[in-house]
């Protein structure tokens, strides 16, 4: 059974009060997570797949916007005339890879929902084998592999890694907790290993929040840091709305549907990756039917609904833009630049 983000994760030290013994009974296993990821790092020896490899991953659980980055990013090298193929573990999917996502083929319980999504734009492939995959996709004539998460996947050498940050800090939220790592807290490894081995940080920005916060920005230190916002394609569907998500932080997705304008009914969070099935989109549609409202939701839960409701649901689209678009692209054409 998938569980939901808890939100006391994101709460900074110096504010927690939530859930005090069960941060203090779950240090032991954050203690284990810690030392196998940093050891799997140390021992690695990563491997040159032929082409320019750009990870774009996190340093936290999740919910930081971080695919629409790897979109944009594959969109920006596509434009320049670089063929750049998608690499992602598929999690989700049932097919291990290496194996190139078929929109007419595939669906999100083979494939997984993001690499679904992506796969819309260009050559997306899944491999539990990051190496193998990146491989492959060379072979196929990529000429750049653009990796979907994969921080702390030392399998491949990286000519850019890039870390997507969530810059929400208003009441009280912060995007590292209060520094823990996972299952204590929100992070996959502490926050100044993560930190250093990244070429930039990505820190995406609500639309409705001017300018990053000042301490926030503080602690990457002399990393570069990118200011990117989530726009959406289009405006939320007009009339009354039941919403419902299952991504990393579903709270964020309720926020930005009421921030674009949406008249939101009501709104259901469900766990990442959630599996919609006939008995929970029944509730859905009745909850909506109470209201005389209609459904929406976000583009990489609609690629997890099953065909026949896809017709009943609106999905809506969002893509990441960047406050200074000339930095990434300077990243990038450094990145693609083979090395003296």
């Amino acid at each position: 059974m998938k569980l939901s983000t808890p939100r006391w994760w994101y709460v900074r030290e110096r504010d927690r009060a939530a859930m005090p013994m069960t941060r203090i009974l779950l240090k032991p296993i954050s203690w284990i997570w810690a030392a196998v990821t940093a050891r799997k790092i140390a021992r690695a020896t990563p491997v040159d797949p032929g082409a320019p490899v750009v990870c774009v991953g996190n340093i936290t659980m999740g919910g930081t916007g971080k695919t629409p980055v790897v979109r944009e990013i594959l969109a920006r090298l596509r434009a320049s005339g670089v063929e750049a193929h998608g690499l992602s573990r598929g999690y989700g999917g049932r097919l291990s890879g290496p194996i190139l996502v078929d929109l007419a083929v595939h669906s999100a319980a083979d494939v997984g929902d993001e690499p679904l999504m992506m796969a819309k734009d260009g050559p997306i492939w899944i491999s539990r084998d990051r190496a193998e995959g990146a491989r492959v996709a060379v072979l196929a004539g990529a000429q750049a592999v653009v990796m979907d998460d994969g921080h702390q996947n030392p399998s491949l050498a990286k000519r850019l890694s890039l870390i997507v940050v969530d810059g929400e800090t208003r009441d009280g939220e912060w995007p590292f907790g209060d520094g823990a790592v996972f299952p204590s807290g929100p992070l996959r490894e502490p926050l100044a290993a993560g930190l250093a081995r990244a070429d930039a940080v990505v820190l995406m920005l609500p639309n409705e929040v001017a300018a990053a916060d000042p301490e926030l920005l503080a602690l990457f230190g002399a990393t570069p840091v990118l200011i990117a916002r989530l726009s959406a394609v289009a405006p939320p569907p007009p009339g009354p709305q039941v919403g419902f998500a299952g991504v990393g932080k579903p709270w964020k997705v309720e926020r930005a549907l009421k921030a674009a304008g949406c008249e939101l009914a009501d709104f259901a969070p469900f766990p990442d990756h959630f599996a919609y099935d006939a008995a929970t989109l029944n509730r859905l549609a009745a909850r909506a039917e109470d209201f005389g409202a209609g459904l929406v939701t976000t583009e990489k839960d609609w690629a997890r609904l099953p065909a026949d409701w896809r017709g009943r649901i609106s999905a809506w689209p969002v893509r990441a833009k960047f406050s200074d678009e000339a930095a990434l692209d300077a990243l990038l054409s450094r990145a693609m630049t083979p090395p003296a």
